[in-house]
């Protein structure tokens, strides 16, 4: 680089446009100054990648499957060995991802189009697909339905789903014999539907233990028990007789259930006692005169009863609030405290009446020593003493005397 610098350095350069030499002056010679520019790293990294994105960018407009070895026809070929069970009947799992008026779009990782109809998506009849808990992002496994034969769209229902379940629930619950509760959303001249687990079941009037129309029965939640199911057939039949006289058969004389107050009349109060209708009398609301039921009941009223009697040929039962009274008028002036006091006043009422069942039973005993028993001054029925039966031997001698 010295000698490259000597040697340029001692070239004559010709003088600068508008410049002037005088004349004899002597030349001076110019001085030449080299240098070299560095790049730091990261322009150096910048650089490279251009280069590279040039190249490969001039490859895609050359040769865009150069080393490529998947053609689109293996890629087809893919899609179609990779593709899901799509046929009518089988079950897919899916996510939510747009929803409808008229229903739901979901994704079942397919090239296929699936949606859900608003009358597929639950076993109830709705208005908004909402109303049955779809919404975007819910991921739920489905059952392919159908195929819509413009679009190939596949038609999805949870429906179908539901139902299956519902069916073999009301078959387990068949078997278990156990009483269960509907609601009862139409009727006919033969009977009254009622929803069962989702499903529409029916009970007709000979199977309703009391004597109402369908219309008065509407809407309200009456017990039932299974008579017939036969999923093949359609069939869900139900009884509500049955229900009634398995309740009925619990009902003990004494005991004491809660209640709701159903319908006021102007000789007394009805009571829903779990699905069996009782009479509670205006006597036997409290010890005080009752003149006008309303002021101390209405209807939705909840109150503790006790069940004076139980007539399960007629289906009536005869209930009272007055043996719950601490003091005579407390349902009048205070019936929280008839609430409260329930159990304990019944508790005390079954005392008196198994005493005078007893003090009965000794009457009728009292001349029948042989039998063994007596009467303690408790009104307990007990081992014969043998000083009751010297006493009862010494009355017998008297009368034969």
């Amino acid at each position: 680089m010295a000698s490259l610098v000597q040697h340029v350095a001692g070239l004559a350069c010709p003088p600068l446009s508008g410049a002037s030499r005088r004349p004899g002056a002597p030349m001076r010679p110019s001085a030449l100054v080299c240098g070299t520019y560095v790049l730091s790293k990261d322009e150096k990294e910048r650089e490279r990648m251009r280069q590279l994105f040039d190249e490969a960018s001039e490859r895609c407009r050359t040769a865009p499957m150069e080393g490529i070895t998947f053609s689109p026809e293996d890629l087809e070929s893919a899609v179609e060995t990779t593709d899901i069970d799509t046929d009518i009947g089988s079950l897919i799992k899916g996510t939510v991802f747009m929803t409808t008026s008229n229903g739901a779009f979901v994704d079942i990782q397919s090239k296929a189009t699936a949606f859900l109809p608003i009358d597929e998506a639950c076993l109830l009849d709705i208005d908004h697909i909402e109303e049955a808990g779809i919404r975007p992002g819910l991921v739920e496994q489905f059952m392919i339905i159908d195929e819509n034969p413009g679009d190939e769209t596949l038609i999805l229902s949870l429906q179908s789903i539901q139902q299956d379940l519902a069916w073999e629930r009301c078959r387990q619950l068949q078997a278990e014999d156990v009483v269960i509760t509907g609601k009862v959303i139409g009727g006919n001249k033969g009977g009254v539907v009622a929803l069962v687990e989702g499903l529409k079941a029916f009970v007709p009037f000979s199977q309703v233990s009391s004597k109402t129309t369908a219309d008065e029965l509407l809407d309200k939640e009456i017990p039932l028990k299974f008579v017939e199911v036969d999923e093949e057939q359609g069939r869900l039949v139900l009884s509500n007789r049955k229900a009634m006289a398995d309740s009925q058969a619990q009902l003990g004389i004494g005991s004491v259930v809660l209640g709701t107050v159903e319908s006021l009349k102007p000789y007394g109060a009805f009571i829903d006692i779990g699905g069996i209708n009782g009479l509670l009398h205006v006597s036997q609301i409290s010890h005080d005169r009752v003149a006008d039921i309303s002021t101390v009941l209405q209807p939705g009223d909840t109150l503790k009863v006790m069940i004076l009697s139980h007539d399960r040929e007629r289906g009536r039962v005869s209930l009272s609030t007055k043996k719950l009274e601490p003091t005579p008028g407390d349902m009048i002036r205070n019936p929280k405290l008839v609430f409260e006091k329930a159990d304990e006043m019944a508790q005390i009422f079954r005392q008196r009446i198994a005493q005078a069942e007893a003090m009965a039973r000794a009457d009728m005993l009292r001349f029948q020593p042989e039998s063994g028993l007596s009467l303690s001054s408790e009104g307990i029925l007990g081992p014969l003493s043998s000083d009751t039966q010297d006493l009862n031997s010494g009355e017998g001698q008297s009368a034969d005397e």
